[in-house]
């Protein structure tokens, strides 16, 4: 894909982190190929309302896309995984559907990513890690049960039961280490892949040691939109996985820099 400008001979791609979100444009700027250039906005939502503020981040979404202006992006990914938790994919496709009509390019959520990319590897048995308070931990497994996996192990790190800001912000105080620590404490043998949710935990660093302590394939929620974005431009390093150019998912992992 080519544009006019001197940057993204490869691409144009955009991302919106959650408006508190420290997280996805450092692990973006590491996922994203050299040629393809990476551009960001902010969700908006409630401050003090957690259930609030990830369903606005949905509906308010129109007016983060206004940030890009007269950019004409290749792609767009929505860089959070609980607004589709709480709301529905459903709900969340339909929205996408009507901006996408509105703005001329494909919108995909990072549990849309997940889903893509655990149908591209043919893992049917989960185990699902989230550093979610409870109200939303139990959102996730709901989630992805009814989307037809089984979760062969499922936890996480619980940040709290209230509905209120700080017990969702505190995933962003999270380091890779005690993200492997928590991982490893779950009963991973029996699943196909682990996968680890929620945009705002740092795992970049933790996939390959986790890689390397299970034998498991490890997709994250940040991972997972990375690759979906660059699939839907037609971008190499999206080619399927297990192909002998893959890059993300199946060839990623040893180009983290430590």
């Amino acid at each position: 894909m080519s544009n006019d400008f001197e940057y993204g001979s490869g691409g144009i791609v955009g991302f919106a982190p959650p408006q508190s979100n420290p997280t996805v444009e450092p692990e973006m700027a590491t996922l994203m190929p050299s040629d393809v250039l990476t551009l960001t906005t902010r969700l908006r939502g409630d401050p003090n309302d957690a259930r609030k503020r990830f369903g606005d981040y949905l509906f308010n979404l129109g007016e983060s896309l206004e940030g890009f202006g007269a950019i004409r992006l290749g792609a767009f990914g929505f860089a959070c995984t609980a607004t589709t938790y709480l709301l529905g994919q459903d709900k969340v496709r339909r929205k996408f559907e009507q901006l996408s009509r509105l703005y001329g390019y494909p919108i995909l959520s990072s549990a849309e990513a997940i889903e893509l990319a655990l149908t591209e590897l043919g893992a049917q048995r989960i185990a699902l890690f989230g550093p979610y308070p409870a109200w939303l931990q139990a959102a996730s497994f709901a989630y992805w049960s009814q989307a037809g996996f089984e979760l062969a192990a499922k936890g996480g790190i619980n940040l709290g039961s209230g509905s209120g800001s700080s017990n969702t912000l505190d995933i962003y105080k999270l380091r890779a280490s005690r993200v492997v620590e928590a991982v490893l404490r779950l009963d991973w043998q029996s699943a196909d892949a682990i996968v680890l949710t929620g945009t705002g935990a740092p795992t970049l660093r933790a996939i390959p040691d986790i890689m390397c302590a299970t034998g498991k394939p490890v997709l994250s929620s940040n991972l997972c939109l990375g690759w979906a974005v660059l699939r839907a431009i037609g971008h190499r390093a999206a080619l399927p996985v297990g192909g002998d150019q893959s890059v993300l998912i199946d060839g990623w992992p040893a180009r983290v820099a430590r």
